[in-house]
């Protein structure tokens, strides 16, 4: 079961900067523990099936138009009895004017009374979004997280490999820190994870060698921020010379966080290389594969323009394959060694139909790659290959 985090009404009424009506109790004893607000205009009618009392409430003209309609005993009786549910708080918009049967009714029952200028749509969409990061779900990770060209770089590998001194040199070329060591990671929709650090540990780094230092000391408030969403994940690790790394961009690999995707990159640690220069380099080409442009597919398909194939003969020729190669090269190396003949053979078997991977049908076509296929007079011509079919 996935961990609850609740956050302190105190810190909601800083953030949001509410003005505090009546206070039962220490707000910071008050802990709000849901995401979702609601608009009581129901309940004002008396309606209260599959009412939650855990979520803050918000009043606007709306349900102020309609608490006036009624007189003063009976808005006290429905106040009464809406605020009787243990609501964690009451917050009232626009500055409206608050009626004495409300404050009445929160002196009764406990329930903290707050207030904002803020229109209700606007401040309702605020709150939303300062609670969808209060109430993440949240995972703590070892490594970096530095803002490179506006991206979310998340530095990972093991201790020692390089990480903080990479992130000093990023920091030194213009870029900002935001944490080191430990990053604690909030998924606060579907496709945002949100990276921020530690309160204890903020803006502090260690340096082998060196010691503990501060680096908004060191090097500026610029060169610090507070969080930072995680657009790309980097894994540093050693060059391990009988390891194939990726030299192409062709694919595109994943790591997954809290449920959600991330882009990933393997970059190996070789001396004389520049990491700084290189993750510079990522973070921009990231930011143009989210634009539109691969820069991979765009020399693939100037070689294939060279060898004389348009777009569009590519594709009906061999766009299987093409589409193929997205998920990365064959693990054999384009090397096929017969396994389905040498089965063939062992079985017995008079076909090799009998035992090939792919379907095949009784007229002998290849349902994947479309074989056989048509084939053009220029093809036929460079074979010598004369066509010379049965006339019907």
């Amino acid at each position: 079961m996935a961990k609850l985090y609740s956050v302190a009404l105190s810190k909601l009424i800083e953030d949001l900067k509410l003005e505090t009506v009546y206070m039962p109790q220490d707000p910071q004893e008050i802990m709000i523990k849901t995401v979702d607000i609601n608009r009581p205009g129901l309940q004002l009618c008396g309606f209260y099936d599959y009412f939650d009392g855990s979520r803050i409430q918000l009043f606007g003209l709306g349900e102020f138009a309609y608490m006036e309609k009624y007189t003063p005993q009976e808005r006290q009786e429905f106040l009464d009895t809406f605020f009787s549910k243990k609501i964690p708080a009451v917050i009232i918009t626009r500055n409206l004017d608050i009626p004495e049967e409300m404050v009445t009714a929160a002196n009764t029952y406990g329930v903290p009374l707050l207030r904002t200028s803020q229109p209700t749509c606007d401040f309702m969409a605020t709150m939303i979004a300062t609670l969808k990061v209060d109430l993440a779900p949240r995972i703590t990770r070892h490594g970096v997280l530095v803002e490179v060209y506006g991206e979310g770089i998340l530095l990972l590998g093991e201790s020692g490999v390089g990480k903080s001194e990479t992130a000093i040199e990023l920091i030194k070329r213009g870029h900002r820190l935001v944490a080191d060591d430990a990053v604690e990671i909030r998924r606060v929709s579907d496709k945002t994870l949100v990276g921020s650090s530690p309160a204890n540990i903020r803006h502090f780094m260690e340096l082998r060698g060196v010691g503990i230092i501060n680096a908004r000391r060191i090097f500026g408030m610029g060169s610090v921020k507070m969080t930072e969403k995680v657009d790309m994940v980097i894994s540093l690790e050693p060059w391990e010379k009988t390891k194939v790394y990726d030299r192409m961009g062709m694919t595109d690999e994943y790591m997954e966080i809290l449920g959600n995707k991330v882009p990933s990159l393997t970059i190996p640690v070789k001396t004389g290389r520049n990491l700084a220069v290189i993750i510079e380099v990522a973070a921009m080409n990231n930011r143009q594969k989210k634009m539109g442009f691969n820069a991979a597919k765009e020399l693939q398909e100037r070689m294939l323009v060279a060898l004389g194939f348009t777009p569009e003969s590519a594709e009906e020729r061999f766009g299987f394959l093409l589409e193929a190669f997205r998920y990365g090269a064959p693990p054999h190396g384009g090397m096929a060694f017969g396994l389905d003949r040498l089965v063939m053979l062992l079985l017995g078997k008079e076909s090799i139909k009998d035992v090939i991977a792919f379907p095949k049908v009784q007229n002998a076509s290849e349902l994947m790659s479309g074989c056989p296929a048509e084939v053009e007079d220029k093809s036929l011509a460079e074979l010598a290959i004369k066509v010379d079919l049965p006339q019907e």
